[in-house]
C-alpha cells in the first residue's frame, strides 16, 4: 500500500462518495488502504448497512467524521452561520449527530473523529462561553469514549485556534490540519500554522488552494501540488514537527475525482523529504 516516507496515505471517503463497496473498488485501484471515514451516513435510515459494508473491508481507520445537514457553504458569511455547534436552532439535532459519532467511532475501535466545530468568536462574550460550553460537553463524552475529537482548522487563523485550545485545556481536544482550509479561508500561511499548531495535530488533509482573487470570497480548491499550499515545504515542515499521524487525501470540487485523487496519490508517494 501506498505511503509518503512513514506516514499512511489515506482517502477522506466523503469525496468518492457514501457508497463503500465503490470507495473500496477505488481505493484498491489506487493501492491505498486507509481511510478518513465519513459516519454520518450511519446515523441515518441504512445506517446498519452501511456500517456492515464498512466491516467487510480490510481498511485502516485513520480518523472518522460528522458533519451536519445544516451547514451551507455556499458563501464564507453563510457557513458562519450555519457552521458547526453555534447555531442554537440547530444545535440539539447537531449536538446528537456529534454523540452519535462519538459512540460510532468507539464502537469500529477508532481514535480521532474529526470535525467543523464553527466559528470561534471572543469578541462576543455571550457566544463565546456558549461555544467554549458545548465544545466541553462534546470533549467530554469523547472522552469517556476513549475517543479524541479534531478539531479542523480553517475558520479562524492558527493562533486564535491555539489561544482556545489553551483555554479548553481538554485531553480529547486535538486538531486536524487542513492547509487548502487556511487558504480557502483567508486565514494564514500553511507552513507557519502547522507550526503553531504543532502540539496539537494528530491527522492531516492532504488538500490543495488558491487564494480567492476577490476578498471576503471562497478560494478554489485544487489538485494537491496544483495549489499555492507549496506541498513539499509543507511536508517537510510536518518531518520537522515530527508529524506521526496519516495524510488523508481530500478532493471536493472538480469533475474527475479519482483521477485528481490518484494524482495526489501518486505525488505524495513520490515525496523523497
Amino acid at each position: 500500500m501506498l505511503k509518503c516516507n512513514d506516514w499512511p496515505i489515506a482517502i477522506c471517503s466523503w469525496s468518492l462518495g457514501e457508497d463503500a463497496e465503490q470507495v473500496a473498488q477505488a481505493m484498491q485501484k489506487m493501492d491505498v488502504g486507509s481511510v478518513n471515514l465519513a459516519v454520518g451516513p450511519a446515523l441515518g435510515e441504512n445506517g446498519k448497512d452501511y456500517l456492515a459494508a464498512i466491516r467487510r473491508q480490510d481498511w485502516q481507520i485513520t480518523a472518522t467524521m460528522i458533519a451536519f445537514p445544516t451547514e451551507d457553504y455556499s458563501t464564507l458569511d453563510t457557513i458562519k452561520v450555519t457552521g458547526g455547534i453555534g447555531p442554537d436552532e440547530h444545535w440539539e439535532q447537531n449536538k446528537s449527530l456529534a454523540l452519535g459519532a462519538i459512540d460510532i467511532t468507539a464502537e469500529l475501535g477508532v481514535e480521532y473523529l474529526l470535525m467543523h466545530f464553527g466559528f470561534i468568536d471572543h469578541t462576543q462574550p455571550a457566544y463565546a462561553q456558549k461555544f467554549y460550553d458545548r465544545t466541553r460537553l462534546l470533549a467530554d463524552a469523547a472522552d469517556k469514549k476513549g475517543v479524541k475529537f479534531l478539531m479542523e482548522t480553517g475558520q479562524e487563523t492558527a493562533e486564535e485556534l491555539k489561544h482556545f485550545l489553551t483555554e479548553m485545556d481538554h485531553p480529547a481536544l486535538r486538531v486536524n490540519f487542513d492547509p487548502a482550509n487556511m487558504i480557502l479561508y483567508a486565514k494564514g500561511n500553511p507552513l507557519e500554522a502547522v507550526r503553531v499548531l504543532a502540539p496539537w495535530v494528530r491527522h492531516v488533509h492532504a488538500k490543495d488552494a488558491l487564494q480567492a482573487k476577490q476578498p471576503g470570497t471562497w478560494g478554489q480548491e485544487v489538485p494537491w501540488g496544483d495549489g499555492e499550499v507549496n506541498t513539499e515545504s509543507f511536508l517537510k515542515t510536518l518531518k520537522q514537527i515530527d508529524y506521526q499521524g496519516a495524510l488523508a487525501i481530500e478532493r471536493e470540487a472538480g469533475d474527475n475525482r479519482f483521477g485528481d485523487i490518484k494524482l495526489a496519490a501518486e505525488r505524495l508517494a513520490a515525496f523523497s523529504g
